[in-house]
């Protein structure tokens, strides 16, 4: 597992967490900022699903943050959590993009084959 190493952040007093990591841009840079442990294995497999899935549980949160201390530690919570979603799983199994979502859903409307469009008109 790989610690995270220091990277120089811009921690202005008017910049809070969030914007911080609006200013981020690669998965790595998220653990790092955060604290978070990771294995490199499972970045390169997940790293977008994993950053999608922490976006998705931190949609969830109810209300605004107190304070930065709180706003950092939900995000590093959630962070965690969708780390470890894809720890013991895999992006296909996960399906976090629609375009995953979507190969296993079942068609909207029925297909009509030719075949029975071609009898149909034999008949006419």
């Amino acid at each position: 597992m790989r610690s995270p190493v220091p990277i120089a952040i811009n921690r202005k007093a008017y910049m809070n967490v969030i914007d911080q990591l609006k200013r981020l841009s690669s998965a790595e840079e998220f653990f790092t900022f955060l604290d978070v442990p990771y294995d490199p294995q499972v970045l390169n497999v997940a790293r977008l699903h994993i950053l999608r899935r922490m976006g998705e549980y931190l949609r969830c949160e109810t209300g605004a943050f107190a304070d930065d201390d709180t706003a950092r530690a939900a995000c590093r919570a959630h962070l965690e959590h969708a780390y470890n979603d894809f720890v013991n799983s895999s992006p296909l199994a996960e399906r976090v993009f629609k375009v995953l979502k979507d190969a296993v859903k079942p068609p909207s409307t029925p297909l009509v084959s030719l075949s029975s469009l071609m009898r149909k008109s034999e008949g006419d």
